[in-house]
Formats: structure tokens, C-alpha cells, sequence
């Protein structure tokens, strides 16, 4: 199968051309700064040659956008917007234009959409899309209008032949060096893995693994489009959160830090509260009702499993990024590379 891969050079992207390439497939990855044999450059904005990659192909994942890890200034927020908003809309531009057009189009967004809440768990169906709340930081929702903007411009694309699902991915969690899991697991071991501003928030996280698997399956089932959570079934509490990171790295304490410490602990990380305090109790409604299964369903278990991978001296237990066996992706789209010779795009 041939996969396009927009903006696939961060750590969610390098899962994804990880496991995608060990299993057999040709991964091309939309960048702009190619380094490697199988990147293309594009500027995320305007089409360019990198679109005949796309016309041929069997699926496009684009997870192009800035990172959400800085401060969030009014100047940073919009570049977040822009990117996310100019790359969804120049994918489905690229997609409109090809005469063999891709089968499924994957867009990148966030569980962020959803409110800050503590009350009750945001599935597809039931789910509160934020941005109104009371008693938060007014920018938050902000973020809420990065997320919504994205997920338009992929449906209001043009695209009656591609198939299009938007990943509202909570925190994706691999042992790759400056990703989530690394950054949190740098703090555990300094012991400064302890709750934050009281740690009632709700944290929603996915293994790599499934993260992987859940994008398997999606290109798969032909039945699936729209907003689909790609998240564990059980998020949890902050505080219960970081006490089994804790564990798994057998660290037996952590400091807290109250809500202005969190504030100076960002400022010098160059990051931003949100990411620690905005509760995201988020589900995956659509992926278990289709009959999809975690291997990593506990965070206990999944932390457990991460610490491993990360101990490992060698990096070649990044492909795939698990340690257990894994079930059967579903028949479909990737159990096979596909039967027709498509020419070199």
C-alpha cells in the first residue's frame, strides 16, 4: 500500500513510518526539511510537485502542524491555527486535483476539542465541545477553535472519491526520546512526578501501539468517517496518573506543585498550563462500537510496557512500538500491499 504521510517527521509520524515501512509498505513523508530517501519537501501551504505523491496513493495521514509544546502567545497560537488549518486545506486541494485520488484520507486533531471536565466522560455522540467554559483561562478556548477550524477545512474539501476521518488523538505515548512520555518520565525520575494543582484533572492517553493499530483499522473499515477519539478507554485522574508512572519506573515519590508552580515550571520548559490542567476525560465511543480492541487498555499496565521499551539499549524495539504480541489488524486495506503496480509518484 502506498502511504502519504504529511508532516510525518514529528513523534507521531515517526511511529507511524516506523511501523507502516516494517510492515511493508511505501511510507512517503511530507516535510520541509527532507533528510532522508523517502521525504518529499513541501511548505505545508501552497500545492507543489509533492502532489503527485498523492495522486496514486492508497491513503494520505496528514499530521502536519506546529507543536502545541511552547508558550502560548497570541503569535504561536496563530501559527498553530494556520499550520494545522493551511496544511488540511492544501491536502484536500491535493486530493480534489488527482485523477486517482487516495481511498481514505486521514486528518490529524485533538481530543483538546472537547470541554474541560470532571463530571463525565466526551465520546463522539455525547460528547461537550468546549470553548464556553466557565472559571478557566480565556484563551482555552482558543484551542478549541484550532481544533474545530481543522476538522473543517478537511470536510468542507472537496473530496467525494477520498473517504476522510478526523483523529481527535488524545496524548500518544512511545519511549521516544522528546516525546510525552520521555518528558514526563524525565520529571518522574528527578521526583518531580507528583500531582499537579491537586491532579483531579483527567488525563486521556493511547499506547503507540494502539495508536498504530487504531489507524490500521480505520484505513480498513470502509464504514468509518468523521470525528473518531483515538484514545484509551480509560482515562484517569492526574494524580493517579502520575502515581502509576511512578511505579512502573519504581520511583516511590513525587513532588507536588501547586498551580503557580505549574505556571513557573512552564515558563522555564517553554511550554504552556493548559497541557497540564485542562481536564480531558475523553473515550473512545465510535472505535469500541465498530469492535475495536486495546492491547493497552490500563494505564498501569501501558506504563508498564513503556518503561520497558524505554530501558531497552538498542532502538530496534521501536518497530513495532510494543513489546507484546499483537492481534490481527482487521482484513481490508492494509492486510496486503495492494494487487495493482502503481507507477513511481
Amino acid at each position: 500500500m502506498k502511504v502519504v504521510l504529511p508532516g510525518g517527521t514529528g513523534q507521531v509520524g515517526t511511529i507511524l513510518d516506523r511501523a507502516l515501512t516494517a510492515a511493508g509498505h511505501e511510507v512517503t513523508v511530507l516535510t520541509r526539511r527532507p533528510v532522508l530517501a523517502h521525504h518529499i519537501k513541501w511548505n505545508g501551504v501552497t500545492l507543489g510537485p509533492w502532489a503527485a505523491a498523492v495522486d496514486g496513493s492508497d491513503a494520505v495521514i496528514n499530521l502536519a502542524g506546529r507543536s502545541v509544546s511552547c508558550r502560548y502567545t497570541a503569535e504561536n497560537l496563530r501559527a498553530m491555527m494556520d499550520s494545522r488549518v493551511d496544511s488540511a486545506r492544501v491536502v484536500g486541494e491535493a486530493v480534489a486535483a488527482a485523477s486517482r485520488p487516495p481511498r481514505v484520507w486521514l486528518q490529524m486533531s485533538t481530543a483538546t476539542v472537547y470541554a474541560h471536565r470532571f463530571d463525565a466522560a466526551n465520546d463522539e455522540a455525547t460528547g461537550v465541545i468546549g470553548g464556553t467554559e466557565t472559571g478557566v483561562p480565556d484563551y482555552w478556548a482558543y484551542s478549541v477553535d484550532i481544533a474545530r477550524n481543522w476538522e473543517r477545512a478537511q470536510a468542507e474539501a472537496p473530496t467525494p472519491l477520498t473517504r476522510k476521518v478526523a483523529l481527535r488523538a488524545a496524548m500518544v505515548m512511545s519511549p521516544d526520546r522528546g516525546g510525552v512520555f520521555d518528558v514526563l518520565s524525565r520529571l518522574v525520575r528527578l521526583g518531580l512526578g507528583g500531582p499537579v494543582a491537586g491532579g483531579a484533572q483527567y488525563v486521556s492517553w493511547i499506547h503507540g501501539a494502539d495508536f498504530v493499530r487504531a489507524v490500521e483499522f480505520l484505513l480498513a473499515r470502509n464504514d468509518l468517517d468523521g470525528p473518531v477519539n483515538i484514545a484509551s478507554p480509560h482515562p484517569l485522574a492526574h494524580r493517579d496518573f502520575m502515581r502509576a508512572l511512578r511505579a512502573a519506573w519504581r520511583v516511590p515519590f513525587g513532588l507536588p506543585a501547586t498551580g503557580w508552580m505549574a505556571e513557573l515550571g512552564a515558563f522555564a520548559l517553554r511550554s504552556d498550563t493548559e497541557l497540564l490542567l485542562k481536564s480531558r476525560r475523553v473515550v473512545p465511543g465510535r472505535l469500541c462500537e465498530a469492535g475495536f480492541t486495546f492491547a493497552h487498555p490500563e494505564w498501569e499496565s501501558a506504563a508498564a510496557s513503556l518503561v520497558r521499551l524505554a530501558r531497552r539499549p538498542d532502538s530496534a524495539h521501536l518497530t513495532p512500538p510494543d513489546d507484546s504480541p499483537q492481534p490481527s489488524p482487521p482484513t481490508g486495506l492494509l492486510s496486503s500491499r495492494p494487487d495493482r503496480a502503481d507507477p513511481p509518484s
